[in-house]
């Protein structure tokens, strides 16, 4: 079954944050605690009513306590949710803070990578379609 046949919510998560000063070309991953092995994209679906960019500042306001400056939408990407394993649309974002992440709500931990850590288990989701989308975008090295 495709993502289509069964649609979900968007599920809004931030492929690249940036701070001032910022790691060049690293996004966040927060640990979810009901999978601790496992690093994930910060986000979540928007509440009723609630748009994907208005989530998207929820959302990361409630995990990593931050507000955003900018953000920018990057890419719409359709898979298996790791936790779930039900069709999922996750909507990409490159954003801009000043802040500093810190794990909040559901996060255990907060990480940051190029993609290739062998010790680190990113969701296949992050894995396979988000870090070679940075990566063909020049904004992750």
């Amino acid at each position: 079954m495709t993502p289509d046949e069964h649609p979900t919510d968007p599920r809004p998560a931030p492929g690249r944050l940036r701070r001032r000063p910022r790691p060049r070309g690293t996004p966040p991953r927060g640990e979810q605690q009901a999978a601790p092995d496992i690093f994930y994209l910060p986000g979540g679906k928007p509440d009723p009513g609630e748009t994907a960019e208005e989530a998207l500042h929820r959302e990361l306001a409630e995990e990593l306590g931050i507000t955003l400056r900018h953000h920018r939408f990057l890419a719409e990407i359709h898979a298996t949710a790791a936790l779930e394993g039900v069709p999922m649309r996750m909507r990409v974002y490159e954003v801009d803070t000043s802040d500093t992440p810190r794990p909040a709500a559901e996060l255990a931990a907060l990480r940051w990578t190029d993609g290739r850590d062998p010790d680190l288990r990113l969701a296949p989701a992050v894995s396979g379609q988000v870090v070679p989308l940075l990566r063909e975008r020049g904004l992750l090295s």
